[in-house]
């Protein structure tokens, strides 16, 4: 779990490598779920983490005080996100990290 955390705050040459907030949340949720850090229980435990994550950095809600992201989309994202495969991560973080920012594709 802590190589999960400590991923999305790593950096290279004084920069950010994930830069946005939004970013950090959707990497975070990505290598938790990918990483298998817990014998059992590893998207849901991800799932709360993100969620935690979500809340300390107020992306749990947009300025309308509306949900950025429906719990059912953060459930299905997160099974999506546990049966990709590898090489569709940055497909999977750009889709989380713009519907967290609220962007439309």
């Amino acid at each position: 779990m802590h190589s999960s955390l400590n991923a999305v705050m790593q950096g290279f040459a004084g920069k950010d490598l994930y830069p946005s907030v939004e970013e950090k949340a959707a990497h975070l949720l990505y290598f938790m779920v990918k990483n298998h850090s817990f014998v059992d229980g590893n998207k849901r435990i991800a799932a709360a983490v993100f969620l935690r994550f979500a809340e300390k950095n107020k992306l749990i809600y947009d300025k309308q005080n509306h949900k950025r992201i429906a719990d059912n989309a953060l459930v299905a994202m997160t099974l999506m996100i546990a049966e990709s495969k590898p090489k569709e991560k940055d497909v999977m973080t750009a889709m989380l990290t713009n519907l967290i920012a609220g962007q439309q594709s």
